[in-house]
Formats: C-alpha cells, sequence, structure tokens
C-alpha cells in the first residue's frame, strides 16, 4: 500500500480487541522506528516506556482517570502502549555522551568534526535554555516527531493506533518513577487492532481542501 494511501486510510481508533496481539517481529520493527526517528542536531532526548502485559498496561492506567477515564479501556484492551517522554534537561554528561556514540558509529571522519558537532549542539541547547526559555517545549517537539514515525510506521504493518493527550502525566510520571530517572511523560499511544464497535473505524475521513491547508509557491 502506497504511502498516499495509508494516509488516507489510518485513523485513530477508538476500541480495541483486546484478544489480538501485535506479533513480536513488528513490535521490534517499531521500537526500532521510534530509536531511528529524527530530531533537531540529533539530540535524541526521549525516552519510551512500551507496556505489553496487563500488569504494565494498568501501570499506564493510572494516567487515565478522572476526567481522562475515556482512555482507559484503549490502554487497557490494546495489544501494547507505548508512553512517549521527554527528557528534563540536556546535561553536560549527556551531551557528552551523545558525542560518544556517534564517534563509535563512525559519524566524525574530517578532522575537528566532534568539536564541531559539539559547539553546533550546544549552541541551540543554549538558544532554547538562555534566550528563548523553552528548552523543555523544545525537547518535546522531538517526542512529536516519534510519535509521528510510530503512527505512520504502524499503519504500514496494518497496525491501529490511538495518540492520546488525554492523559495525567503528572500521575504517569510517578506510577513509572520517571522523574528521578530524568524523564517526564509527554504523550501515550496505544496500539493494536480495532474493535468491531470502534465507530471511527466505520467513518469517512475528513480533511480541508487542498486551498485551505496548502500554499504552493
Amino acid at each position: 500500500m502506497s504511502l498516499v494511501t495509508l494516509s488516507k486510510t489510518r485513523y485513530t481508533t477508538k476500541a480495541y480487541d483486546a484478544s489480538r496481539k501485535i506479533p513480536q517481529a513488528q513490535v521490534e520493527e517499531l521500537i526500532t522506528l521510534l530509536r531511528n526517528s529524527p530530531s533537531s542536531v540529533n539530540s535524541q532526548p526521549w525516552h519510551f516506556v512500551v507496556a505489553s502485559t496487563d500488569e504494565g498496561k494498568a501501570q499506564v492506567a493510572t494516567g487515565a482517570q478522572g476526567g481522562f477515564a475515556y482512555n482507559e479501556p484503549k490502554i487497557l484492551n490494546a495489544s501494547h502502549v507505548v508512553v512517549l517522554c521527554a527528557r528534563t534537561d540536556l546535561s553536560e554528561d549527556y551531551l557528552e555522551a551523545l558525542l560518544d556514540q556517534e564517534e563509535r558509529d563512525g559519524r566524525f571522519t574530517a578532522e575537528g568534526a566532534r568539536a564541531n558537532q559539539r559547539k553546533s549542539r550546544q549552541g541551540y541547547v543554549d538558544i532554547h535554555r538562555y534566550q528563548t526559555k523553552d528548552l523543555q517545549h523544545w525537547m518535546e517537539k522531538q517526542v512529536y516527531l516519534s510519535l509521528g514515525t510510530l503512527l505512520l510506521g504502524a499503519a504500514t504493518l496494518g497496525i491501529d493506533a490511538t495518540p492520546m493527550e488525554g492523559i495525567d502525566t503528572k500521575a504517569l510520571d510517578e506510577a513509572l518513577g520517571l522523574r528521578e530517572r530524568g524523564f517526564t511523560a509527554v504523550v501515550a499511544c496505544a496500539l493494536g487492532y480495532h474493535a468491531d464497535s470502534d465507530f471511527n473505524a466505520k467513518l469517512p475521513k475528513s480533511r480541508l481542501a487542498e486551498v485551505a491547508s496548502l500554499t504552493r509557491i
């Protein structure tokens, strides 16, 4: 199926068939896609929590209580749920660890390449830390790039998905012990196969006309 066709047919699943599980090989493909997502200056300011057991999904469901209770069945009935998290800081140690990994992966072939990469990445971090003062928001933007990668990857594998901003991120941080590890929950995504009761599977897709959403210059 072409990417254009996938873009026209994928949708947000509202109800999952709890009896169906994603094959492990495809789960590993999706995890690889997440890890290979693009990020500004290769900052990779993310962490992914993948829940597949009943116990793990119940932990994630602690973030779907009260006003977010409508998302609890999706979390519990999906095959897998991914909590996409952002780092709470880009420390000097972390930035140096990135450089070390890039060096091991053979990215510094020219003289001075490592120093140039350090200067470039640190420059962007400093802009967002000290000038625009939106470092946390900037890191979360990178997490959303990985969410887009996940959604398109799931569609190519015939896997249904539900991105969920309707979660209590503070409750998730506590339930998953994220803050003490230097992360915070940003968004969750249920993955699996829709149930026959999923009303959204039967509805036509709706998007604004091209003239309203695109300018060609």
